[in-house]
């Protein structure tokens, strides 16, 4: 699950997210089409190993590494983390951000 609020109001918000929203500009993400950035996350969960799991009292937290298609073609590096919640069975979108040495 990739909620519009996860997209719009973190990943690309220019106050709330540190940084990742320049990111995602830079690579043709737009709040106009954020299901594109929703679509290209979901692809890059389907398309890449879990590079590790951890439990928390929240939940199983995965983290997934690998390149991310963008609306320009590029594909940079980055690191997606997911949860399943304590008495949920989906995964939702925790963060996203570029991994060092992104391959543009």
């Amino acid at each position: 699950m990739v909620e519009e609020a996860k997209i719009n109001d973190y990943l690309l918000s220019e106050e709330r997210s540190g940084g990742k929203s320049g990111f995602f500009f830079a690579f043709g993400f737009a709040h106009a089409r954020w299901e594109v950035l929703r679509n290209a996350l979901l692809r890059h969960a389907a398309a890449h190993e879990v590079a590790s799991v951890s439990e928390t009292t929240h939940g199983v937290k995965y983290t997934i590494e690998g390149e991310l298609q963008t609306p320009d073609g590029r594909s940079p590096r980055v690191r997606a983390v997911w949860i399943i919640d304590v008495g949920k069975d989906a995964p939702r979108l925790v963060t996203t951000y570029p991994l060092e040495g992104v391959r543009e």
